[in-house]
């Protein structure tokens, strides 16, 4: 941040000195003139003229070579302040140097401490030089030493304002990239927030789709193989529930890949027609009862999805965990939305350890649509999964 802050106050002090670059050797010049013509004959005129090169020499070089380690600004500064003293002496045009190169203390002094300190330096030194030469004499004090007690008042007041305007821009230069980086870092990770949920959004689709159909065709060949001898018409029915399956998970599969990741559609017809085909199937692959209790809902395509969702997922931790002989499915209306209900009478679990991605992906996939998923087990004595979703315009409240 400092460095900013220096960085835009070389800046200004850049650009300052660039315009006033061409006005300083306008005036140099004049004053070389003046020198040249109106000043005393005699050693004094070559004496002035000498100072005056000698700050010009100095300006020259730190103006032609502003890194040179030879002329440094503090070095310019110090050729400066002696010129003026030498000049005060000689009683040759030091005024007049002094108002040109006023803005000089401030832009080479880089910080107000040194800055007026210099100034100081250059007070004291032409005041030094006119005494020497005037001595206590009315002149002095009544003109020389007022106006330039006057002229560096002013110049200290002026160098201090431009030091304030230049802190200020520094700062506001410096909130300003400083908000432009925490809006890149936001940028990005709102970025990467995406990409993970887009990540885990579309994990979630495939494990509801095409690992549950792959570990359904596991379970079904296996069983085939196992009664292909004993029972060949139910391993029979098993392949083409293989076979039905795997054209189910090639539909999955093309409808994710042409849609890009997102959720697919829910099969035709209502929620209850969708709901019975699986429990059909469910029921013909394993053999259990499967007592349902459906009541005909008018869901949007959302809705429709996430029970579809939900019903396969947990008849799918049915047929690989529960080791039941009886599953209900209750849909039903209620007052605030939908409930649908899936239990089973089997082995059950310890819910507070589960840590199945199954029931994380059900409990995501109703939050989003503002319901809640609540899972009620116990080992030994079956488990109860209840899905709620909250009616159209009542998205806010369930949440």
């Amino acid at each position: 941040m400092t460095a900013l802050a220096g960085t835009s106050a070389d800046a200004f002090w850049t650009t300052s000195l660039r315009r006033w670059n061409a006005v300083c050797w306008v005036l140099f010049a004049a004053m070389a003139v003046g020198i040249a013509t109106l000043g005393r004959p005699g050693g004094g005129r070559y004496g002035a003229l000498a100072l005056l090169g000698s700050v010009v020499l100095g300006y020259a070089l730190l103006d032609r070579f502003p890194r040179n380690r030879v002329v440094r600004p503090h070095g310019y500064l110090t050729v400066l302040v002696l010129a003026l003293g030498g000049l005060a002496y000689l009683r040759t045009s030091y005024a007049a140097l002094f108002m040109v190169t006023l803005p000089h203390y401030w832009m080479f002094g880089r910080t107000p401490r040194i800055s007026m300190s210099f100034l100081g330096l250059a007070t004291a030194s032409t005041l030094l030089g006119s005494w020497l030469q005037q001595g206590w004499s009315a002149e002095f004090l009544g003109e020389t030493a007022v106006s330039t007690l006057i002229v560096v008042a002013v110049g200290v007041l002026i160098g201090l304002w431009a030091h304030a305007v230049v802190a200020q821009s520094s700062e506001r230069a410096r909130l300003i990239e400083e908000l432009e980086r925490t809006q890149a870092r936001l940028s990005e990770a709102h970025q990467r927030q995406g990409a993970a949920d887009e990540r885990e959004r579309l994990a979630r689709e495939i494990h509801d789709t095409l690992a549950q159909g792959f570990a359904s065709i596991v379970v079904l060949a296996e069983a085939a193989r196992a009664g292909l001898a004993a029972d060949a018409a139910r391993s029979a029915r098993q392949l083409r529930s293989i076979e039905s399956t795997a054209r189910e998970n090639l539909a999955e599969a093309r409808e994710l890949v042409d849609s890009g990741g997102r959720p697919g559609t829910a099969p035709d017809g209502s929620v209850v027609t969708t709901l019975r085909r699986v429990l059909d199937r469910f029921a013909e692959d394993t053999g259990l009862t499967v007592r349902a209790d459906l009541t005909d809902l008018d869901c949007d395509r959302r809705t429709r999805i996430t029970l579809l969702r939900c019903t396969q997922e947990s008849l799918a931790n049915v047929r690989k965990h529960a080791r039941a002989t009886t599953v209900g499915v209750v849909l039903a209306r209620r007052p605030y939305g939908v409930e649908l209900e899936i239990t089973d009478d089997g082995a059950g679990f310890v819910v507070e350890t589960s840590r199945g991605f199954g029931l994380d992906g059900m409990r995501k996939r109703l939050a989003e649509l503002g319901g809640r998923l609540t899972v009620t087990s116990s080992v030994g004595d079956g488990t109860r999964i209840l899905a709620s979703v909250p009616a159209a315009g009542d998205t806010e409240g369930a949440a």
